[in-house]
């Protein structure tokens, strides 16, 4: 296998959420979807110490909510069952029923208490949970065959075009430490989380406050900086289990190689946001904004989630056309107070507005570039030190296509 070193991280492609020790995944098909896997789940040897976030849709779907209740009990998750095809939210009463009974039913399966089973759904929203096809799926997950990383990464997938992992391994008090995810997310993606679902495992140990400090400070830099239509959905979740199984010295902000545990968060993180980026639905571009120059962190944030959140920028990219106008539009109306005189604006490498004004530029030149998979915009406001990136696709008439239909 081939591995990559970047600055005391290494990165190991194909790499998930059975790369750490003591933890196992796998998937099985339970009948909610016609023919893939629906069913994933993940188990760890021991207790994990857990953090989360979660939607800031005010409906926020049943699994959610039990799974914040488990998590505030004892800050510990062992396990995780998650289905797809259908994401039991605004199913009221019935709804939480289903979703406490799949965490009950995994919970006997593995003979652990129920609180340590964390919950998630994803799919179709507003249609009952069909709960025996659920407890069918839970009852073949012994079986040796339904384990592999592979399998979880493809259970969980609604409309993506593929699965979503990445793995990172560092050194923290000498001892091997590793960080793997895998994640969902095509449609209803927009910062502030999405229709998107992350899981996260490391065999760090570390403290539950501890733990959910970093997910909060690496999901504003990875999670909450993709968008693809601008909708936030009702089920999204990131869930970290930290097990413990490495060995190192608790790790706390104070610990000398917090730093290096933080970059391989981050790490993780960021490249399963910028891949949920690129997989949006009919997509055929990963869009990157990079803002420096503000005042603050806060105005760069802004200003990148509003060029990327443009839905004049993602149709011009996605035909090619280097319309800078919608690139500076965006940026007025961020809410943010700039200096028009001061923005500098760059499609790669070509520069087309400086000092506030147009730039002259081979258009030929604009237009090979924006045909490229992987585009890049670069905004200097020249004002101050703040940085910032936002990750997002193309916008396509095989978006329109897919959401016209998806339900029916």
């Amino acid at each position: 296998m081939q591995i990559t070193k970047e600055n005391k991280l290494t990165i190991i492609p194909g790499g998930g959420v059975t790369s750490p020790k003591g933890f196992k995944a796998g998937g099985v098909h339970c009948g909610i979807k016609r023919k893939r896997l629906d069913l994933g789940y993940i188990a760890s040897k021991v207790p994990a110490t857990a953090a989360a976030v979660y939607t800031t849709n005010l409906f926020q779907a049943a699994p959610l909510l039990i799974t914040q209740d488990s998590i505030k009990k004892e800050h510990k998750v062992q396990a995780l069952i998650v289905n797809s095809g259908n994401a039991n939210a605004c199913t009221g009463t019935q709804g939480l029923q289903d979703a406490a009974e799949m965490q009950t039913l995994f919970a006997e399966k593995l003979g652990i208490p129920a609180s340590y089973v964390a919950v998630a759904s994803t799919g179709v929203i507003g249609v009952p949970l069909q709960i025996d096809k659920i407890k069918s799926g839970i009852e073949q997950i012994d079986l040796p065959e339904y384990e592999s990383a592979a399998r979880f990464e493809q259970s969980i997938l609604t409309t993506d075009t593929g699965v979503k992992n990445a793995c990172v391994q560092f050194e923290i008090d000498g001892q091997e430490v590793t960080i793997g995810g895998a994640a969902k997310g095509s449609g209803m993606i927009h910062p502030n989380m999405a229709t998107m679902l992350g899981f996260i495992t490391t065999d760090a140990k570390i403290e539950h406050e501890d733990l959910l400090f970093a997910l909060r400070e690496v999901t504003n830099q990875t999670f909450n900086m993709i968008t693809v239509d601008g909708d936030t959905s009702t089920n999204d979740m990131v869930l970290v289990m930290a097990n413990g199984e490495a060995n190192n010295q608790t790790l706390t902000k104070d610990h000398p190689e917090w730093s290096v545990f933080i970059k391989g968060l981050n790490t993780v993180s960021e490249s399963l946001a910028k891949q949920i980026a690129r997989d949006g639905e009919g997509a055929t571009k990963l869009v990157e904004v990079q803002v420096k120059g503000a005042i603050n962190e806060t105005i760069a944030r802004a200003v990148s989630k509003s060029i990327i959140g443009s839905s004049l920028v993602k149709t011009a990219v996605y035909g090619a056309d280097p319309n800078w106008g919608r690139i500076v539009c965006a940026i007025g109306y961020s809410g943010q107070e700039l200096n028009p005189d001061s923005l500098t604006v760059k499609l790669g490498t070509i520069t087309v507005v400086e000092k506030g004004l147009p730039v002259p530029f081979r258009e030929e030149a604009a237009k090979a570039y924006l045909e490229q998979e992987h585009v890049q915009i670069f905004i200097d406001l020249n004002e101050g030190c703040g940085t910032a990136t936002a990750w997002g696709c193309d916008l396509t008439y095989d978006y329109v296509k897919i959401n016209a239909s998806y339900r029916t």
